[in-house]
């Protein structure tokens, strides 16, 4: 193939033209994690486990921080999770929020155990306003920003008698009332959330909160459901909101395990060019011209691509209709039909392989333009694979 010079990505990490211009809010610091601020967009999820049983916490949450999470919120029901605590923050990779509900005395504790932060949902703990002096004080004095999430599902009852149920104005009346007494005694150390299981109203709910505060707002679709239809209510409700400047760290909430939430998350801030792009596939959804079986390919390159550490766009193409266009648009590709495939490296035509040699094949060539990569100093990133 002869020498190449310096590798030429296939998509720019970051568009040059963003969708819109991130709205200013204030900036916390979330252990190491700045959030707000400019900050990029981060992504959260919660671990499953019983918090008191360490081992398997600190488990999962390896396993969290291995698929890309840059916080975790760690639930403290009781007595025993809270005494897991210190252990738990001090241990872990990332930074650790205790997610508190119910005891107002476990939100002292997780900011004597050193969490990076402290999720309260007011709504749902006894006289939390009769306790927000204590809390500031203990909260300033450690550094502990707090994120005050309110959730359709608890929302204060004075909030449900005024309103009738949990409209977007409920939600924010009750965030706002919140931070106003925090803001009393000179807090603003704050994240806030409005949390809804619908997207329409989750959606109104943060643009109006944007509209009245400058605090950093985490984003999540509570109750989201299942993996399919919780991926699809989140990315229609975080696109909606990131494509006009809303939002600062993100949680995908589905009924699956953790490391889901993250991949879907990630994907969502890639798509959107919030986040450098990495392994994606992006696939037609085949027809009629197809000459190859495009779903078969497309799983196949995948699993072979997995774990690279380089923004490298590969086009796997199943007719002659779009196919070569795509395939030389991308960094290394394939146009597919009668039974073999045309390689593409960097918009030429290297080979024609027969089909049973196209995923070996490109996997080899995409080897070879990652040691390039690497060699020029392009850091870890995004493999970007077109399929289609």
């Amino acid at each position: 193939m002869g020498t190449a010079g310096p590798v030429s990505l296939g998509l720019p990490a970051v568009p040059a033209r963003p969708l819109a211009t991130r709205r200013v809010s204030r900036r916390i610091q979330v252990g190491p994690v700045a959030v707000g601020g400019g900050a990029p967009v981060s992504v959260q999820s919660m671990t499953t486990t019983v918090t008191a049983d360490i081992g398997a916490t600190l488990q999962q949450i390896a396993e969290l921080t291995a698929a890309g999470c840059q916080i975790v919120r760690v639930a403290c029901p009781s007595q025993d999770d809270a005494e897991a605590l210190p252990v738990i923050a001090k241990k872990s990779q990332i930074p650790v929020i205790a997610d508190i509900h119910f005891q107002p005395k476990y939100v002292f504790a997780a900011i004597d155990a050193g969490c990076a932060a402290v999720r309260v949902n007011p709504g749902n703990i006894r006289q939390f306003d009769d306790k927000v002096r204590e809390i500031a004080k203990a909260a300033s004095d450690a550094g502990t920003p707090i994120r005050i999430g309110v959730n359709a599902g608890s929302l204060d009852r004075r909030l449900l008698e005024k309103y009738g149920k949990a409209t977007p104005e409920a939600l924010v009346e009750s965030a706002l009332w919140e931070a106003s007494l925090f803001e009393e005694h000179g807090f603003r150390d704050i994240k806030i959330s409005v949390k809804h299981n619908d997207p329409v109203v989750m959606v109104n709910a943060y643009r109006q909160l944007a509209a009245q505060c400058d605090y950093p707002l985490h984003l999540g679709v509570t109750e989201a459901g299942p993996a399919f239809q919780g991926t699809i209510k989140s990315a229609v409700a975080f696109g909606a909101l990131l494509s006009q400047g809303i939002g600062d760290t993100i949680r995908v909430s589905l009924s699956a395990p953790p490391a889901e939430e993250i991949k879907v998350g990630m994907q969502i801030l890639e798509s959107l060019g919030l986040r450098e792009r990495r392994l994606e596939i992006v696939s037609c959804p085949s027809c009629g011209r197809a000459q190859v079986d495009v779903y078969k390919l497309a799983e196949e390159v995948t699993a072979g691509l997995e774990g690279m550490e380089v923004p490298l766009r590969v086009a796997v193409m199943g007719c002659v209709v779009n196919g070569p266009g795509e395939a030389r648009e991308a960094d290394l590709g394939v146009a597919s039909g009668n039974g073999k495939g045309q390689i593409f490296v960097k918009g030429e035509v290297i080979r024609t392989v027969p089909e049973s040699k196209i995923v070996q094949t490109l996997i080899d060539e995409a080897m070879k333009l990652a040691e390039g990569m690497a060699a020029d100093g392009v850091g870890p990133g995004s493999p970007d694979v077109t399929v289609g």
